[in-house]
């Protein structure tokens, strides 16, 4: 037989256990839509960031390429008449997230440049998987002119356009030259590879090679409008120097 008190004490535990479960699941539902809220809020702020960095691009891309034009065409002038071989030189390179694409650049070296760097590897003046050597021999007499005023990388601009690069990011790499970078590296692939980027304006070819790829996560750890327009501004005395270009 079951007592008013047995009643009493079922009632008062299913009205525990309904407001403790009602508890719960009011504060998990809480919770949930406080993250929710961040997601969404990280996402917009994210999407905006690159909505404004491709304008950026496009616009200064833009109005850069009338002025650009005339001395693209002698320079490609100046590369014909000098050594036998396109103007324009195409090369596979690494862009966000490792996806390849055809990089463009004037042709500052001998058409037989790649077969000849073998030979050349003993002679590297950089460290890690990069090759540098200031007095390379397969670079023509215009391609040091065009190198050393960074006149060569202007057909990149073509490249922005499209969407493969962006005025400012990492440098773009070599997929031979990724095979070999630490795992920490990777997160450089995070930003869009750019023409200017911070290691162009801190020394270039005369950092060494972990310093170089410290300077990319730190732009990618610190990607804005602002720490872009500031490079493509300091990048104006360091072409016009020629500061570790070579």
């Amino acid at each position: 037989m079951i007592t008013h008190s047995t009643n009493y004490n079922m009632d008062y535990k299913v009205l525990r256990n309904l407001e403790r479960y009602t508890y719960e699941r009011f504060s998990r539902s809480y919770v949930h839509q406080r993250f929710m809220l961040k997601v969404a809020v990280w996402c917009i702020s994210m999407k905006v960031r690159r909505s404004l960095k491709r304008m950026l691009d496009l616009t200064i891309a833009l109005m850069a390429m009338p002025i650009l034009l005339p001395f693209m065409l002698l320079t490609a002038l100046a590369i014909k008449l000098d050594s036998p071989g396109p103007a324009i030189f195409r090369q596979t390179r690494v862009g966000k997230w490792g996806q390849p694409f055809t990089c463009y650049k004037f042709r500052s070296m001998h058409t037989d440049a790649e077969q000849r760097k073998a030979e050349l590897l003993q002679q590297n003046e950089a460290d890690g998987p990069v090759f540098k050597m200031q007095n390379d021999p397969r670079v023509t007499r215009v391609g040091r002119l065009i190198r050393k005023l960074s006149i060569d990388e202007l057909p990149q601009f073509f490249n922005v356009l499209k969407g493969d690069m962006s005025l400012v990011g990492p440098r773009p790499s070599l997929p031979t030259e990724v095979s070999e970078y630490e795992f920490e590296f990777v997160r450089r692939f995070e930003a869009v590879p750019g023409i200017t980027g911070l290691q162009q304006v801190s020394g270039r070819s005369d950092l060494d090679f972990q310093r170089w790829m410290e300077l990319d996560l730190e732009y990618v750890a610190r990607r804005g409008i602002r720490q872009d327009i500031e490079i493509i501004w300091k990048t104006i005395p360091a072409v016009l120097l020629g500061r570790g270009a070579y």
